[in-house]
């Protein structure tokens, strides 16, 4: 491969037209028409983006839709009596309804908005962890976690002397389930994993990890980050306990994020931040709180964030995930395929199921310049840790190059990354 094969986006083109809500495109769906939604793109013409993984661009609905709603329907919700109030109220919990349904969670109120899966995640540490786990008990996750799914348990667990197990992965880059169930013990109470691998692609068990949780009396936290934006998810076929997930991640705005929590659990969990949305009686000596979800949105939320979300999901929808699930698969299956056959690439071992992601080396060449010379190339990549070092130090790593996917990417983007790559090598071979 050359650097002739280093082509630009061409942005000419039909615009692609958003199918109606709910009807998938099926197999023959076109990445490169799709991407004319994105006006990135656009605006981006030689773009080859390939970090989907730390925030996925944004289609012209989602855009649309924010700018809509603050020009027409904005105003505080919950509290006006207005008519403008009223709208954007209804809009806000239209808009947990469409999380509702896309997770097919059993009841609205199941849904608490929050600003990213990490706020989720430490909510219910404080909240649920603070008041149901005490000294000796165990939290198990995995060795492939989001510092996101580490620290609020690693904080949690210095506070009440709590002891934070670690389950391994393999030499493939599987969870490895019989070490997994060897390390819980009748005092694990939670076990709290990652849906995708954010930095090898790895697809866990998760549904065969909730049987044997529920089994020995243990509740379970997914983080779904890298899973809601290319998969189904059904939180009531999984019967996990929470559920996470970010806005950002999944073609809707930042500073929005999704908690899943079973009712009955979130009901009886206490307001971890407090103020103006969580109380329905206030007093110096007494305050009577709200049930879920408002008890655990305190202060304005992102109503904006809200609705955008909402419109990213429909946009999912309307795509069909198990077509984008497929697309994925067979483009990840490619870029190893393509990776693999450049010499000194070495390939981080993603499992027999790796969905979406693929990390990698340029062997002596350290990932920040890999990442510097592919953006010469139009070709956009993250570098780093990618917020796992503790895999990392298992791996004997500093940090990998990572490529990962989102619906606009095509075999086009895959030629590309693999050309720069090749450019890179020689560069550093002189």
């Amino acid at each position: 491969m050359t650097t002739a094969s280093l082509r630009s986006i061409d942005p000419a083109g039909p615009t692609y037209p958003s199918p109606p809500s709910g009807e998938g495109i099926g197999r023959g769906f076109d990445p490169r028409r799709l991407r004319r939604e994105f006006p990135i793109f656009a605006n981006n013409p030689d773009l080859v983006f390939l970090d989907s993984g730390a925030s996925a661009q944004k289609p012209r609905q989602v855009i649309d839709t924010l700018a809509e709603f603050y020009q027409r329907d904005y105003a505080n919700v919950h509290r006006g009596v207005y008519s403008l109030s009223q709208r954007s109220t209804d809009a806000f919990e239209e808009a947990r309804r469409i999380v509702c349904a896309f997770l097919n969670a059993a009841d609205e109120r199941e849904l608490v908005f929050v600003r990213n899966a990490t706020e989720a995640i430490n909510l219910v540490a404080q909240s649920w962890g603070a008041a149901n786990l005490k000294p000796g008990d165990e939290i198990l996750i995995s060795d492939l976690e989001h510092h996101s799914n580490i620290l609020p348990w690693q904080q949690l667990s210095d506070r009440l002397a709590l002891r934070l197990v670690v389950a391994p992965t393999d030499e493939t880059g599987e969870l490895d389930l019989a070490q997994f169930e060897a390390r819980l013990s009748p005092r694990t109470k939670l076990i709290a994993v990652t849906h995708i691998s954010n930095v090898t692609g790895v697809v866990l068990p998760v549904t065969r990890i909730v049987e044997l949780a529920h089994e020995r009396g243990a509740l379970v936290l997914i983080d779904g980050c890298q899973a809601v934006p290319r998969m189904p998810v059904d939180v009531r076929a999984l019967a996990c306990d929470f559920y996470v997930f970010s806005g950002h991640k999944a073609y809707g705005p930042s500073g929005v994020g999704v908690l899943y929590g079973r009712y009955d659990l979130l009901e009886a969990m206490p307001p971890w931040q407090t103020g103006g949305g969580t109380i329905l009686r206030v007093g110096y000596d007494h305050t009577v709180y709200q049930e879920p979800p408002h008890r655990f949105e305190a202060g304005t939320p992102d109503i904006a964030g809200a609705v955008g979300l909402a419109r990213a999901l429909d946009f999912i929808e309307a795509l069909g995930r198990e077509a984008i699930a497929e697309h994925e698969a067979a483009l990840t299956g490619y870029g190893v395929d393509c990776l693999s056959r450049i010499p000194g690439v070495e390939l981080v071992a993603g499992g027999q199921r790796r969905l979406s992601i693929v990390s990698f080396n340029l062997d002596g060449v350290h990932p920040h310049d890999v990442g510097t010379v592919l953006d010469q190339y139009g070709v956009a990549v993250r570098v780093g840790h990618h917020c796992a070092q503790p895999l990392m130090d298992k791996l004997g790593l500093a940090g990998t190059v990572r490529a990962s996917l989102g619906v606009y990417n095509d075999k086009d983007d895959i030629d590309r990354l693999a050309a720069a790559i090749e450019v890179a090598r020689e560069m550093f071979a002189r």
